[in-house]
């Protein structure tokens, strides 16, 4: 890890990808130097906390359950929103816990997930060219000339959303929501109806006599009534993570309080780059996608400059395949890493390799293909001898359409009942705890 971190003139300098065009320079700099002032959204001893956990999950100790929205939005942080993501993220914590038998670490994707890299700096409607929609952070959905203009004020509503997301979460997490003796409460009425909500009712019904004769006993441990959750986001936009970026008065090293978890995506991912370079400067547990171009000597030659000390919990690869490339591509990427004696979290985003438009023309996947790729993860890993470290699912706690299959046999016509995602499909409620019931037979089997 660097000692120092580059300023942004120096970051630019290197060359970063996927940021936006800001026409007003001097409305940027004002909105950076205003964030620099506000208050961390997480601390440095947080960060550190999920480290050794992440730490855990390298050593096979431990299972990652990363989740939430491909791309938030400000529309979306509501109370009712907020609790029904982290709602789902408990159930499938809960499967993955009791009936995978493994410790589960709890990681969401939210309270800084505003900005998203495109694969076009600009997008074409009925012969109207616009600059592309790059999440809340940059600019607005709405297709007209004025929304589409990068607008600086919208990092400071990143971290006034982040910060209202992360004290309902605190609030859930730790005022009696995510009690253990509140698992039938977490299961909704739609989803109890469906044939993963009544295997969750069993499950839950099973840990209701479990908590009762502990009860009996005496035993009524801090543990069940609350959980350690943590937040995590790809740090695309290096004003505002910059911005975020504080030295900790206890060590005089730097971490991103954005968020506890940080991650560079597949586009930025140069090892000459802006946001490696940047990322070596923080102590954040980080983490690294890598997709079917990703060769073992660019994972080597990543961890080796992302993670230079080989410390356990510091680095975690994010494969996304895609679910007919992962069995090929994967085994040579892990065997080497592992031979290179590199410490690092195996974790399956089964996700973003899988997208396609359907016959209707909606971005969607196929709850199918998704759960082949994760299927494939387990394999390579377990045919190697390694651990497959966890899952990271775009999803959603509300009864949308905008994956097909899975037990509601959601089909191409069905997509357009509630397509509600402004980027990439999502697994709904039943599709989310649907997939932690399959991985967690397959983590009986790792």
């Amino acid at each position: 890890m660097s000692t120092t971190v580059p300023d942004l003139a120096t970051l630019h300098a290197i060359g970063a990808a996927q940021q936006p065009t800001y026409p007003d320079a001097g409305a940027l700099a004002a909105n950076v130097a205003r964030l620099r002032t506000m208050p961390p959204l997480v601390f440095a001893g947080e960060c550190d906390e999920l480290k050794a956990k992440m730490a855990a999950v390298s050593r096979g100790e431990a299972f990652l359950l990363q989740g939430g929205d491909c791309a938030e939005t400000f529309a979306g942080v509501t109370a009712d929103n907020v609790r029904n993501k982290l709602r789902v993220l408990l159930q499938m914590a809960v499967v993955l816990t009791y009936a995978g038998s493994v410790p589960v670490v709890k990681l969401g994707r939210l309270a800084g997930q505003y900005a998203k890299p495109r694969s076009s700096d600009m997008e074409t409607r009925d012969g109207v060219t616009l600059p592309a929609y790059r999440g809340d952070a940059v600019n607005g959905f709405e297709f007209t000339p004025e929304s589409r203009i990068p607008d600086p004020t919208r990092l400071l509503d990143v971290y006034n959303a982040s910060a209202a997301t992360l004290n309902l979460v605190r609030a859930f997490v730790t005022g009696g929501y995510a009690d253990l003796r509140q698992v039938h409460t977490w299961n909704t009425d739609f989803v109890r109806t469906s044939v993963a909500g009544q295997r969750y009712e069993t499950i839950a019904g099973e840990i209701d006599k479990a908590l009762a004769f502990m009860s009996a006993i005496g035993a009524d441990p801090e543990e069940l009534k609350r959980v350690d959750f943590h937040s995590s986001h790809e740090a695309l936009l290096l004003e505002y993570e910059h911005a975020m970026t504080r030295i900790d008065s206890r060590t005089d090293t730097a971490y991103n309080v954005s968020g506890h978890f940080v991650w560079i995506g597949e586009r930025t991912r140069q090892l000459d780059g802006a946001h490696v370079e940047y990322f070596r400067s923080i102590a954040n547990p980080i983490g690294c996608k890598l997709g079917p171009t990703a060769t073992a000597d660019d994972a080597i030659a990543l961890a080796e400059r992302l993670n230079p000390d080989n410390e356990a919990g510091r680095l975690t690869f994010i494969t996304r395949f895609g679910a007919g490339k992962i069995r090929d591509g994967l085994p040579n990427l892990v065997e080497k890493v592992t031979a290179a004696g590199i410490k690092v979290a195996w974790v399956c985003d089964p996700m973003h390799g899988n997208t396609f438009e359907s016959s209707t023309g909606y971005k969607t996947r196929r709850f199918d293909d998704v759960i082949d790729e994760v299927q494939g993860f387990f394999d390579v890993h377990r045919a190697l001898g390694t651990w497959p470290g966890g899952v990271l699912v775009e999803m959603t706690g509300d009864d949308v359409t905008e994956c097909i299959g899975g037990g509601e046999e959601i089909d191409e016509e069905g997509l357009a009942h509630r397509y509600e995602s402004v980027v990439d499909p999502r697994l709904n409620r039943v599709q989310s705890l649907e997939l932690a019931f399959l991985v967690a037979e397959m983590l009986r089997q790792a």
